[in-house]
């Protein structure tokens, strides 16, 4: 038997390029949230620079030893909670200089880190599939091709980005591999509201896991973000959700109620390949 944890998903206010600024929202939403209980807290889609800022991409770029990351693995120890920092413009040139094992050793990447209490790195996810309609990010980043899964009290923790949330077949190798939660830091604009509502609920659904799938909040040149972040179970039923404004979602949620639902309703012994 696993205890159950809280579960927050900081659906930050993020502007366009003031990373000081953003970065500090993010400490600040870290701290409330360990304040009030929680035990693992996720942050959006490049939460420092915001992903529609392309134009800051290469300048604000970073090593996973870099300002930003060094702040939240500081936080996370001085708060005593587990944090996915949501992700990041990743300079993996200078995180190879800095002696971090990297796929490439140019470019940048779209590259989420998960700490555990302590702010010790448990797991490094570099986004897969780069969206490239009415976004520069496929000009401008580099795919990762590798995924691991870290445990976390009683979860076996995957990761994904945003975009991702279209490709099942990477929900499935997770799910091969041992994932029972999936985090999901994401910069979902409008009109695609009901794709936000649908995808990550689907991929719940699909995998009898839960599936937690972070925006932020935010008011580009360009876009305008959808907010509601939401807790999918693994019946795919909303667990917790908001709407588009800056805020805290906090939820429960039970590694042991994934197997429970698996063994309720076996659909994964019964896949054919």
């Amino acid at each position: 038997m696993s205890e159950p944890l809280t579960l927050a998903l900081a659906q930050l206010e993020i502007e366009a390029a003031a990373v000081d600024a953003n970065v500090e929202r993010a400490v600040d939403a870290l701290a409330e949230a360990a304040e009030n209980g929680a035990d693992l807290v996720v942050l959006p889609e490049i939460f420092n620079v915001g992903y529609f800022a392309f134009d800051s991409y290469q300048r604000e770029a970073e090593a996973l030893d870099g300002e930003t990351l060094t702040r939240i693995s500081a936080a996370a120890a001085e708060h005593e909670v587990g944090v996915l920092a949501g992700t990041i413009v990743e300079d993996l040139e200078a995180s190879a200089d800095a002696g971090f094992d990297v796929p490439d050793d140019t470019g940048l990447a779209n590259t989420a880190v998960l700490f555990d209490r302590d702010g010790e790195r448990l797991s490094v996810y570099r986004k897969h599939h780069l969206f490239g309609y009415q976004s520069a990010e496929a000009e401008l980043l580099v795919p990762g091709e590798t995924f691991d899964i870290a445990s976390f009290e009683g979860f076996d923790v995957g990761i994904t980005t945003c975009y991702d949330l279209r490709f099942p077949e990477l929900y499935r190798e997770l799910t091969d591999a041992g994932a029972t939660l999936v985090l999901v830091p994401s910069a979902w604009p409008y009109p695609r509201v009901e794709h936000w509502k649908t995808l990550p609920k689907a991929r719940a659904v699909e995998n009898l896991c839960y599936v937690a799938a972070v925006n932020g909040s935010a008011d580009f040149e360009d876009a305008t973000l959808v907010g509601r972040s939401t807790v999918y179970d693994p019946w795919g039923t909303p667990v917790a959700t908001t709407d588009d404004d800056p805020d805290i979602v906090y939820t429960r949620v039970d590694p042991d109620r994934v197997e429970a639902v698996r063994d309720d309703f076996p659909a994964l012994r019964d896949r054919r390949y």
